[in-house]
């Protein structure tokens, strides 16, 4: 029997990614930390992400279509796959002079 449960643990591993999230300028803001750890399942797309961030931080609707992401520091597509340990930013436009 506590073999059985190993096994079960061990697969529920395999079946999940932990990206870091690193939000830049706005929303940053609006999520209220500068970055955090996202547990997602495997072969999850960074809009996939994307969604489960604006569902713990509602705010960040605000500047969803407008961020550009980048993908272990450089630029990406909401169809790219992330992996377990990759890094994900959250950069939105930013205005100055």
């Amino acid at each position: 029997m506590d073999k059985e449960v190993i096994t079960k643990i061990e697969s529920d591993d395999t079946s999940s990614v932990e990206i870091k999230v690193l939000l830049f300028a706005r929303a940053r803001e609006l999520a209220g930390v500068p970055d955090l750890t996202l547990k997602m399942p495997s072969g999850s797309t960074t809009q996939k992400c994307m969604d489960e961030l604006v569902l713990k931080f509602p705010s960040l609707e605000e500047v969803r279509s407008c961020v550009v992401l980048a993908l272990n520091e450089e630029y990406t597509t909401d169809s790219a796959i992330v992996q377990h340990r990759d890094e994900l930013a959250i950069i939105p436009p930013i205005s100055g002079g």
